[in-house]
């Protein structure tokens, strides 16, 4: 296994967050909104997901921690994987502009919305499909968020595809520590089919390969 890693934390730990108003907002039908992956997941209401934002920079200096972290270079190559708006590829593009930097998603709205100058290194794909690149072939995967939206026989193929294709990687995604930050997972996530505690995802990795770095988030 990699490494524990603490670099999304920071910004996660920033957003103030109602569990109890989510529960109890007609939840259902919030969450089938929700994984329709478009609009309303990205800028509609809250209650279906982001609820929109203006972009303020704040995976710029993100990017540069993942730049310097991993050593990537000016000709690097790197894939994100459940990019969404791909706004922290974007900045990193901007930092490294001759690098080959790939990211797909499942939304359209994602992709289309994403800033014009990564917009078409982007393209419609599914995390728990056999990626279209050969071993290694990329200096850095990233996913950020994406994983816990799959089920668990998903889940084989999405993390062996991302140890095959990676000499480095780097995975983050939702989990819980405790009652309390259990419950407060399952009132806020809206899309996540995976709900496991920190020991069970670590060896989920192990079951299934997956040996790169990783970090948590938590609902505290």
């Amino acid at each position: 296994m990699g490494r524990l890693m603490n670099i999304i934390t920071p910004l996660h730990k920033r957003t103030a967050r109602k569990y109890i108003d989510r529960m109890v907002d007609d939840k259902v039908h919030c969450m089938l909104k929700a994984k329709e992956y478009e609009f309303d997941y990205w800028d509609g209401d809250r209650r279906y997901g982001y609820g929109g934002y203006k972009y303020d920079g704040r995976w710029k200096p993100v990017a540069q921690q993942f730049i310097d972290i991993y050593g990537l270079k000016p000709d690097s190559k790197v894939l994100d994987i459940g990019c969404g708006k791909a706004h922290i590829i974007h900045e990193m593009k901007q930092i490294l502009p001759k690098a080959e930097i790939i990211g797909f998603d499942i939304s359209r709205h994602g992709i289309g919305d994403a800033p014009e100058g990564i917009r078409d290194h982007l393209f419609r794909y599914r995390a728990q499909d056999r990626y279209p690149w050969g071993d290694d072939y990329f200096d850095l995967v990233i996913s950020l968020g994406c994983f816990h939206n799959l089920r668990i026989f998903e889940l084989e193929t999405a993390l062996q595809e991302m140890e095959r294709v990676g000499k480095q990687k780097y995975l983050m995604l939702e989990s819980y520590r405790n009652e309390q930050e259990l419950f407060n997972l399952q009132c806020w996530a809206l899309t996540a089919e995976s709900f496991f505690d920190t020991a069970e995802w670590i060896w989920l990795y192990r079951h299934f390969g997956y040996t790169g770095d990783y970090e948590f988030i938590y609902f505290e």
